[in-house]
This record gives structure tokens, C-alpha cells and sequence, in this order.
């Protein structure tokens, strides 16, 4: 059984889905919480469950290093050994690879782990085999993913290699799909950087080898939002209009409604995660500060116009105690919270492309966040 997507409403090219895949079934837009060593910081499998998630992000570089898949597989995979029962994407990789300046060839990429200095090679194939031994509902193919900005060259060359890494990864993965317990699928990469004309070419490239889904890479990197829409609706438009569409890392408010408006179903990033560890808090009226003097006597709730929070019997003064004395409470509870808020916030502006409502939901939203 290969994973359905059917799309149940439309707003322009916004679009309500549902992905049907044999562990779990899940609506679209959604937003993944990322798990980066097969754990959401400060947070249990069980509250995300609690929480509505229905997918998180395991990252495949941490995960091979520490404690590595044949200890994980040994587990029964990621859902055996954190306890998830509902679905799990795992990235390939490359995106931490390649922040480590790595020797790169035509072949894939030799690096040196972070912890502690070991060698290692990554390729297209050997991404596959991390990622089954993973577990992963959904796994994506190995890609390059060049820096922002860069000389044409660079771009024209990530395209390049990006394609026969695809191509290379895509038959590795069919060549063991009889072998699958459970039902998997794999996803292919758009790249280009800020190049429109190469987003349109490595969009249809990576179309023509035929992918399970498709996702958006190599944008929200440190471009500026307005750079990222262009490139962004590009991808986007060059990829089948019947399969899930992702774009890799983010999640930022103002950034998803962008997104969504241009057709993309899956989202994922540790910002909501991020921000509530350093003490801020995701709001109906916008980020709030949890750790500043001026809410050391407020009784408010972190939001109170989200009575769904799984913090809101704590005060923002109470909150801000916990941060001002290094509580570790404090990053749990705003992490609970955080996440809670944006996966409601997928869950309403889903709801307002089913009512026909997602200019108002888009335009509300970017006036607070944008």
C-alpha cells in the first residue's frame, strides 16, 4: 500500500488534505515537531500524543552517530525505541552534513562526526539504508544543499549533483521496498537557491524520477523573507498537484501562511521548541517575552486567548519565576505550549480553506507576525 493523499478543499492554490498512510492518518496542512536525537527537548512521545501531533522529524546525521541505527533497529526503529505510534519523517542527512565544510564528489560526502571526530561517508544509497534501518514512515533522498548566497556555479552544481543523487537514492529504495514490514514512502528535493530558473529545472528533474512526495529544500536559510517567496512559489508550482509538498524548516507563523497559500502541505522546525527553551511564548497578539521584568506580577495566563494550552493554569508571572531562577520546568512548559499553539494554528487555517476563509486567516496573520 503506497501512501494517498487526497485534497478535500482548495483556497487558490492553498490546499486542505489528507495523507493516508498505514501506521496513521493525518490532516493538511501540518506542522512536525522535530525530535532532532529521537526526542523533542523537555518532552515526552506521550505529550506529544497529548498534544494532537501526528508527526514529528527525526534527524538521520545525529542519529547514525548517537547511538546509531543498528542500536535503534534493534529497538524495532524510532517508533520502538522513543514510543511513537503515529508517523515519522526522517531528513537524509545532508543539511547538517554539509554545515561541516565536508569533501564532496560526485560519489556523496566524507565528513567528521561532531562527537567525536570519526570519519564517515555518506551516499545516496547509504542515506537509504540509515533511514530503513531508522524506521522512518517517510524518509527523504539524499541532496546537496549550497549556501545562500552563492555564485551560480555553486547553485548550478548542487542542481546537478542533487538530481543524480536523487536518481541514485530513488532506485536504492525501490530495490528494497519488498523487504518493508511496514509501509514507507520517500520524498525527492527541489533545490536552486534564490535562482528561479533553477528551481524550475531541478523541480521537474526531481518530478521525472517519480517520488512518493516532494519537498522544498534550501530556502529559509538566512535569506530574507521576501527573497524566499519567489523561489518558494516556483518549487512549489513545479510539483504534482495530487502529492504532498514540504518545505524544510520552517515555522514561523508569517512564513507558514506564506507557504500555505502557495500549495505546500508539510511543514517542519525547531522554532516554536527553540523559542520556548530561551523563554518566549507563541500568542494570538504575537511572541511574548516571558522573561522580562514587566511580567513578574501579571496573573494573566501565557495566552489568554488560547484556553486549549496545556500551560494555561500557569501565570506569566509564574513563568517568568521559573526562567528568572533557571527552572527547567520553565522550558517544558513553553514547550508544551509553543507546540500546542502551532498545531492549532495549522488546525485553523486548515479550517479556514475548507470555510473559504484562508485570505482573511492569511492577511490576520501576517498583520501580527509579518
Amino acid at each position: 500500500m503506497k501512501p494517498n493523499f487526497e485534497i478535500e478543499a482548495t483556497a487558490g492554490n492553498a490546499r486542505a488534505g489528507v495523507l493516508s498512510m498505514q501506521r496513521h492518518v493525518l490532516d493538511t496542512p501540518t506542522f512536525m515537531p522535530v525530535g532532532t536525537r529521537g526526542s523533542v527537548r523537555t518532552i515526552t512521545s506521550q505529550d506529544l500524543e497529548e498534544l494532537g501531533a501526528d508527526i514529528i522529524l527525526g534527524n538521520t546525521y545525529h542519529l547514525m552517530l548517537r547511538p546509531g541505527e543498528d542500536l535503534i533497529q534493534e529497538f524495532g526503529g524510532i517508533h520502538g525505541f522513543a514510543d511513537w505510534k503515529r508517523l515519522i519523517l526522517t531528513d537524509s542527512g545532508g543539511y547538517q552534513v554539509f554545515s561541516l565544510e565536508p569533501d564532496v564528489d560526485d560519489a556523496g560526502v566524507e565528513f567528521k562526526s561532531t562527537y567525536d571526530g570519526s570519519l564517515h561517508r555518506l551516499t545516496p544509497e547509504r542515506a537509504v539504508d540509515i533511514q530503513c534501518a531508522l524506521g522512518s514512515d517517510i524518509q527523504m533522498v539524499l541532496d546537496v544543499c549550497p549556501p545562500i548566497p552563492a555564485e551560480k556555479r555553486v547553485l548550478e552544481l548542487a542542481v546537478e549533483r542533487t538530481h543524480k543523487w536523487a536518481i541514485r537514492g530513488r532506485n536504492h529504495f525501490l530495490s528494497k521496498e519488498k523487504s518493508f514490514e511496514n509501509e514507507r514512502a520517500q520524498f525527492g528535493i527541489v533545490q536552486g537557491g534564490l535562482d528561479r530558473e533553477l528551481r524550475r529545472i531541478s523541480a521537474e528533474q526531481i518530478v521525472d524520477i517519480g517520488f512518493d512526495g516532494y519537498a522544498i529544500g534550501g530556502l529559509s536559510v538566512g535569506e530574507t523573507r521576501q527573497e524566499m517567496i519567489e523561489p518558494m512559489r516556483i518549487s512549489a508550482e513545479g510539483l504534482p498537484e495530487q502529492q504532498p509538498r514540504y518545505f524544510m524548516g520552517l515555522g514561523d507563523p508569517a512564513g507558514l501562511v506564506q507557504a500555505i497559500a502557495c500549495g505546500v502541505d508539510m511543514f517542519d522546525c525547531v522554532w516554536p521548541t527553540r523559542l520556548a527553551r530561551h523563554g518566549t511564548a507563541l500568542t494570538m497578539k504575537g511572541r511574548v517575552n516571558l522573561g522580562a521584568a514587566r511580567y513578574a506580577k501579571s496573573d494573566d495566563a501565557i495566552d489568554p486567548d488560547f484556553d486549549s494550552s496545556p500551560a494555561s493554569r500557569w501565570s506569566r508571572g509564574y513563568i517568568r519565576h521559573l526562567l528568572s531562577v533557571g527552572e527547567p520546568v520553565a522550558a517544558r512548559l513553553l514547550t508544551l505550549h509553543n507546540l500546542a499553539w502551532i498545531i492549532d494554528f495549522m488546525k485553523r487555517a486548515r479550517i479556514s480553506i475548507i470555510q473559504g476563509t484562508f485570505d482573511d486567516f492569511q492577511k490576520e496573520t501576517l498583520q501580527i507576525w509579518g
